[in-house]
Parts: C-alpha cells; structure tokens; sequence
C-alpha cells in the first residue's frame, strides 16, 4: 500500500516538479510535549496547476528520478492569505 501524505507547495522552480513540505508533531520521548518535525519531498506535478501556498495531497510511487518517488494526487485548497493593508493616501497631520 502507497504512503499518502498531505502538505504545502513551498516550491514550483523546477519542471513538472514541485516541493512538498510535509509537517507532522511527535511527542518527545521523555517529557510528552508535541513537537513539530517537517520534511520536503519532490513531487510529480502529473498536469496540475500549482502555485506556492496550495495544500496538496502526494502519494508514493516508483522512483520517478533520483529525488522523486511521490506524485500530486489532488490539490486541497489553498493557505489564508493575509488581508493587504489599505493604501489611505493621507498622512499625519
């Protein structure tokens, strides 16, 4: 059974290939907290459009190339996007 995992696009520099940081939390072994640990995997963009921001889900496959062994199955949604601050043309007065 293939790995399906769920992350964001940090990256679409290169050619039919993005970057999917994939964050997960781990208790600490001796005192329980939750900590996060993330990974970046190269994926196989397989004909979607993605930008940097859109959650996507990957799925693992035979080595695609030397770093590639995972494919985009979907795209999610995308990440908020901070509201831009109101360009008022006034100043102090």
């Amino acid at each position: 059974m293939a790995k399906v995992l769920s992350g964001k696009v940090i990256s679409t520099k290169m050619d039919k290939t993005v970057v999917v940081e994939v964050t997960r939390f781990i208790p600490h072994p001796l005192y329980k907290k939750l900590m996060k640990r993330s990974k970046h995997f190269n994926a196989d963009v397989n004909g979607h459009e993605l930008v940097v921001g859109k959650r996507v889900k990957i799925v693992e496959t035979k080595p695609i190339s030397k770093n590639k062994y995972f494919k985009v199955l979907e795209v999610l949604a995308e990440e908020h996007e901070k509201p831009k601050a109101k360009d008022d043309k006034g100043g102090k007065k």
